[in-house]
């Protein structure tokens, strides 16, 4: 039996931007939205595996150039990744992907799957060949058309890989909500009100900077086993900056200090 590591691809600093709210660069103001933060996650765990900070003109497919995978690990990702060229690299790499196909790709079926169980939403699961993009793809690509009841939709996705049944597929692309999880997250904690530098490597510091802290926070409510959300811990601790109680007898509660909260964060797990 294969097993496989399954990681999500995603860039949110262009909608979830590391909100620069005052400072210069140069001659002109930094922006909001000013720059990407291209950020696998691996979904095992809901942690960042790895980021990468670039500026807002910088095209999301680029992200797989400079991004090393590690072999037999799933990768899924939106269709702005979608790079052949690149795509198939990760396949003579022995690394997998999920994403969805973007509107313009042309194809020719090669094989049908007819041993499908439509009772859980599989339309079809199909090889095909890309026809005006085949150079930059030659090997064959799978399809797998799922039926999401909720919305009353068909979606198509798009892989590598030809071992994993095709609820397995979808399911691999559905999941992909954690990495929503953690931007909404890093959105809510990560806002930068004030700059120490206003040149593009000061912004990316001070970013890089608030990433660990909160990532070091998350460490400790795991650690410690605390009921707090990662935002509660952080505000004890800075309500004991000049204590010099330890972490577990300040965190030391036996539930969340906000009652009824309807607070999606994310579960870390080490």
């Amino acid at each position: 039996m294969s097993t496989f590591r399954v990681r999500d691809i995603c860039d949110r600093l262009n909608h979830n931007p590391v909100q620069t709210q005052t400072g210069r660069m140069g001659s002109g103001q930094v922006p909001k939205g000013w720059g990407k933060m291209h950020t696998v996650l691996d979904l095992r765990g809901s942690i960042p595996e790895s980021l990468y900070i670039t500026d807002g003109r910088w095209h999301d497919s680029n992200f797989l150039d400079v991004h090393e995978p590690y072999k037999r690990a799933v990768y899924t990702m939106d269709k702005a990744y979608v790079d052949f060229e690149a795509l198939y690299r990760k396949q003579r790499n022995e690394t997998y992907f999920v994403t969805r196909p973007k509107d313009t790709m042309r194809f020719e079926v090669v094989e049908t799957n007819n041993n499908i169980n439509d009772m859980v939403g599989i339309v079809s699961d199909r090889a095909i060949r890309l026809t005006i993009t085949a150079k930059k793809y030659p090997e064959d690509l799978r399809m797998v058309m799922f039926h999401d009841a909720v919305n009353d939709e068909v979606i198509s996705f798009i892989t590598n890989n030809m071992e994993l049944g095709p609820l397995v597929i979808a399911n691999i692309y559905r999941n992909r909500w954690v990495i929503e999880t953690f931007f909404k997250w890093s959105k809510g904690n990560l806002t930068i009100k004030s700059l120490w530098g206003y040149s593009e490597s000061a912004v990316k510091i001070h970013s890089w900077v608030a990433i660990s802290y909160y990532l070091l926070l998350a460490w400790v409510k795991a650690a410690l086993r605390s009921p707090l959300t990662i935002t509660e811990v952080a505000k004890v601790i800075e309500g004991h900056i000049l204590s010099k109680a330890d972490l577990k007898t300040i965190l030391d509660v036996l539930e969340p200090l906000t009652q009824n909260q309807d607070v999606n964060e994310l579960e870390f797990k080490f």
